[in-house]
This record gives structure tokens, C-alpha cells and sequence, in this order.
């Protein structure tokens, strides 16, 4: 399911080194609401969902948040920031603990849902963390998307609790890829 394409989802410009805004950065890239946390956590919940749809979204979306987590460790290594490893901004390792093990659908997305929420929210905080104008639209980009899949999750919710037509649920794909056209 999975392709490598080189090249970025979104071009990382950054004005001037700044390695302690890299340090702040890790937390994006290897912390608790970071994208390798919720590319990890929607992995698992589509290998778990029994609606075909949500799952095929659920993997769209990680592979998305693997894309983010490029750009986060592009914009890390320009800043001059820290080597890259699987740690918060505090030096604190990536826990399997961040990853929801929900197993019930409603409960996956709910749990999807709120990743998306935390993270957009951390993006918010950064955004107001540094004045380079390229680390700033990146920033805004990535926050952006978040609003996009907890958008596409809490649809997605809805439509399994509605008990859904199949083709209800299928544009939920066309919505997402629909969401990439900029």
C-alpha cells in the first residue's frame, strides 16, 4: 500500500539556523502528539477496522502523517536542531503508552479524533514560537491538516453510528484526496 516519492508533501523553507526551536520541533517528530505517534496509532486501528472504508482512510491518513513527519525532521536538520531519534523536545524516548489500543470502531476514531486535536493544538503553540516566515507557513500547513483528517474521523464516526450506506462511507475517500488538491 505504501509508496516512497522523493520530494516533500510541502516545501520546508527556513530563514536562519535556530537550534533550540529544532529541539521544540522533536516534539512533532518522536513526542507524545507527534506524527510518528499518530501514523503509528492509525496504522494499528486500520489493521483493527472492520469497515473497509474507514480503513482504507485510516491508512491514507498515516501514510499522510508519515509525509508530516519528513517535513519535521527536514525542518529540524535545517534549524540546525538536535540528531534525529525517537525523543521528545525534553529527551524523553517515544512510548508504545502513546499509541491508543482501542479496538471498538467508535472508540478508534474517538481516540483518532483527539490525537488530531492535540496535535493541531501543539502546532498552534509552535507556530507562535518562532517569527521565520517559511517555518511559520509550514507550521500553519501541518496544523491545517490536522483539521482535515479530525474532520474526515469525526465524519467518519458519525457515519458508522448512523450505519451508513456503503457509498456514504466511500466519500469519505474522495473528500480526503479531494482535501490534497492545493
Amino acid at each position: 500500500m505504501f509508496t516512497f516519492r522523493k520530494g516533500l508533501l510541502y516545501p520546508v523553507h527556513v530563514e536562519r539556523s535556530d537550534p533550540k526551536f529544532g529541539q521544540i520541533m522533536l516534539e512533532h517528530y518522536g513526542g507524545k502528539d507527534s506524527e510518528f505517534s499518530a501514523a503509528t496509532q492509525y496504522l494499528n486501528h486500520r489493521s483493527n477496522m472492520p469497515n473497509l472504508y474507514v480503513s482504507e482512510l485510516l491508512g491514507l491518513i498515516a501514510a499522510e502523517e508519515k509525509s508530516h513527519m519528513e517535513m519535521i525532521a527536514v525542518a529540524i536538520n535545517k534549524l540546525g536542531g538536535p540528531p534525529l531519534s525517537y525523543i521528545n523536545s525534553q529527551g524523553v524516548p517515544w512510548n508504545i503508552d502513546y499509541v491508543d489500543q482501542s479496538l471498538d470502531p467508535i472508540a478508534m476514531l474517538q481516540a483518532d479524533t483527539e490525537a488530531e486535536i492535540r496535535a493541531r493544538a501543539l502546532y498552534n503553540q509552535h507556530f507562535t514560537m518562532t517569527n521565520d516566515p517559511g517555518l511559520k507557513q509550514m507550521i500553519s500547513f501541518l496544523g491545517s491538516r490536522e483539521d482535515v483528517h479530525k474532520h474526515l474521523f469525526q465524519k467518519a464516526q458519525a457515519l458508522i453510528l448512523q450505519n451508513a450506506a456503503p457509498e456514504h462511507f466511500n466519500q469519505l475517500i474522495y473528500e480526503y484526496k479531494a482535501s490534497l488538491q492545493m
